[in-house]
């Protein structure tokens, strides 16, 4: 599927139903693209208001099936971002979040399998993960989504890997698309392209005074906290404003061993994303959701230009920056 020629499903043509229901899309994006969407298989392992917005988008969009992943109970706090869990705790009560929103979701689109996974996704093998074409991970630990995305490299398969994750008004998704080739139009006529894209532990790994000068503070920030929570065996936004003192500490050990001016981490960034916690801002979670829910699409296509490989959005100037990371190569 996505990064490859596709499988043998993928030149079966669409239903009549299909084709109707689908029409403007595929004025859009092509046929051959519809045809990739529908046969494409996805797993999201978290359950929140971001992931939600990617799975709607891609649902209505027509993808061949959607399973969620995610255990814990719902809870009120769920309801603040997470627009498809009803207020009606009768409705709710007892239920796990992939549970509540697996229902929710198959109303959007009833061509779209949609079917709830359960389970740990930090013990998920191998041959679960080959049922999948593209893994999106949210809420979860560092050590989590190394585990994922290393056994997805892992598979003989090609297993297209995000992560996603919305602190309060700030929010970063990671791409892995291994080896992935793609048609871009630059000129009118279409061009095969190749990029190549690093882990995830590659790519967190770059010593910071090997980066751009213009690297954004979020990436410094996320890094900083993400090594935080790891070390304390936190789970991610278990924090608070009184983990400041300690995170300042791990912000400073951080840029001295990297060399790094700590201006480059201001304590106004860390000081929101310690204040966010879990919380999630509606209006970001649904940026981040539609941006996702593109790269994913043009991932399955391949076609057109995806994020490589690091994308950060700050509701504080409402900008979105991607970041090639490690700094690809110039020709």
């Amino acid at each position: 599927m996505a990064g490859g020629d596709g499988d043998g499903g993928a030149v079966e043509e669409l239903t009549a139903q299909e084709t109707a229901l689908y029409d403007r899309q595929i004025r859009v994006w092509g046929v051959d693209a519809q045809k990739r969407l529908s046969k494409a298989h996805v797993l999201v392992c978290g359950v929140n208001g971001t992931t939600i917005e990617f799975c709607k988008n891609i649902v209505l969009a027509g993808v061949g099936s959607l399973s969620l992943m995610d255990d814990h109970v719902v809870t009120e706090d769920d309801l603040n971002s997470n627009f498809l869990i009803p207020h009606d705790e009768s409705m709710y009560g007892g239920k796990s979040r992939a549970e509540v929103c697996c229902e929710s979701l198959k109303d959007f689109n009833p061509m779209v399998r949609v079917a709830v996974a359960k389970g740990d996704p930090s013990l998920n093998d191998g041959t679960f993960i080959d049922r999948f074409d593209i893994i999106v991970v949210s809420c979860a630990s560092l050590k989590t989504k190394l585990f994922i995305n290393d056994n997805c490299r892992k598979r003989s398969k090609h297993i297209a890997f995000y992560s996603v994750e919305c602190k309060d008004s700030c929010g970063e998704i990671f791409v892995d698309l291994q080896n992935h080739s793609y048609l871009q139009k630059p000129g009118g006529e279409p061009e095969q392209q190749e990029l190549k894209y690093p882990s995830l532990q590659e790519a967190i790994s770059v010593p910071w005074k090997d980066l751009s000068k213009k690297t954004t503070k979020l990436y410094y920030a996320m890094r900083v906290l993400e090594s935080y929570e790891s070390s304390e065996g936190r789970d991610p936004g278990e924090t608070s404003l009184s983990d400041l003192p300690a995170l300042l500490a791990r912000k400073k050990d951080m840029c001295d061993r990297m060399s790094l001016d700590e201006s480059k981490v201001p304590t106004s960034l860390l000081e929101r994303l310690l204040a966010a916690g879990k919380k999630e801002h509606p209006p970001v979670c649904a940026i981040l959701g539609g941006i996702l829910g593109q790269e994913v699409i043009k991932s399955i296509s391949c076609k057109g230009n995806p994020i490589k490989n690091f994308f950060y959005f700050d509701a504080a100037d409402g900008k979105g920056v991607m970041e090639d990371i490690p700094p690809t190569p110039e020709d």
